[in-house]
């Protein structure tokens, strides 16, 4: 009697398994949360880039960085931030969104665990072959945003190189976007005092990460730094922040530099956590950082949007 039970509480046991097998095979990536973005190519098809040539030939492409933001912000927030506002051009202006590369070129922020820096003839290289993949498809139209400000100069050659060197029509998006921006609606949003130094890691940059990226921000982390930099630069400080634009061109001529040109501005020299700023972090606002991305989103579609009617797609 017993050895019949227990073969009937074998054979219930595999019943069991068997019914539940479809559910477990049905199972996807726990971790998994995207949803389809349009004209983003990571998710496109081949029939949907095929079909979006139909329609434009223009492709939007964020340069950023892979680099350390303080202890509040995610090493990825110049490539996460850069991508989420190009996504954001792309859902109202027909444009193919094209990532290419995480890490950019970030060598004074090396002594923070983390950040990957790549020299800068790669890093143009990488961006100019890519674009030639695109040509090939027969895209002929780019813009080239800078989403880290390391790579200011690296963007100028990119776009330089497309022009010089290809097919392709280039430009630099922040530097073509810049007369279409809304000053006025920047300037209605309560923003700290330009009394102390703020950049890097800083509140601009803490409020876009909570409009655009609000899951990977941590506020409980966010604490002033302790700045020190060389004398001259304390001294001239004043009249950087006062606006000083020749202040401000020297000033970052030599602040925030690589270790290994001895000028003492690598970030970890300067400052306690990495952020380049002496404000706190905290005093960043969500509502800063919308107002700021709605502004450059809304410069960049009125820009697209006058490209497209002097060079209309396919012309």
């Amino acid at each position: 009697m017993r050895r019949s039970l227990n073969a009937s509480a074998l054979r219930l046991g595999a019943v069991l398994l068997l019914s539940l097998a479809p559910a477990a095979a049905a199972q996807t990536n726990p971790l998994w949360t995207q949803e389809k973005v349009k004209n983003y190519l990571p998710h496109m098809t081949v029939p949907e880039v095929r079909d979006f040539l139909t329609r434009s030939d223009m492709v939007l492409i964020p340069v950023a960085s892979l680099e350390q933001h303080g202890n509040h912000l995610p090493i990825g927030t110049d490539y996460l931030n850069g991508v989420e506002q190009a996504k954001l051009v792309a859902q109202r202006a027909d444009v193919l969104v094209a990532p290419i590369l995480l890490p950019g070129q970030s060598p004074y922020h090396m002594g923070f665990e983390g950040t990957i820096t790549l020299p800068s003839s790669l890093v143009q290289k990488v961006y100019v072959e890519a674009v030639k993949s695109l040509i090939a498809h027969g895209f002929k139209r780019f813009l080239i945003m800078n989403a880290h400000g390391g790579n200011r100069a690296i963007t100028t050659f990119i776009v330089d190189r497309i022009n010089q060197e290809t097919a392709g029509i280039a430009v630099d998006l922040g530097a073509v976007a810049g007369p279409f921006r809304d000053r006025s609606l920047m300037a209605s949003v309560p923003t700290p005092p330009p009394d102390v130094l703020d950049r890097h890691g800083g509140t601009p940059e803490t409020s876009s990460s909570l409009y655009l990226m609000p899951t990977l921000v941590d506020m409980d982390a966010a604490v002033p730094a302790e700045v020190t930099m060389p004398a001259h630069l304390e001294a001239m400080l004043p009249d950087v922040l006062a606006g000083d634009p020749t202040a401000l061109a020297v000033f970052l001529a030599e602040g925030l530099k690589d270790e290994s040109t001895g000028k003492g501005t690598s970030s970890a020299a300067m400052s306690s956590t990495g952020v380049w700023g002496t404000r706190d972090p905290a005093e960043a606002t969500l509502e800063r950082g919308r107002v700021a991305t709605e502004v450059m989103v809304d410069a960049a579609v009125a820009f697209i949007e006058r490209w497209n009617e002097l060079r209309p797609p396919g012309s």
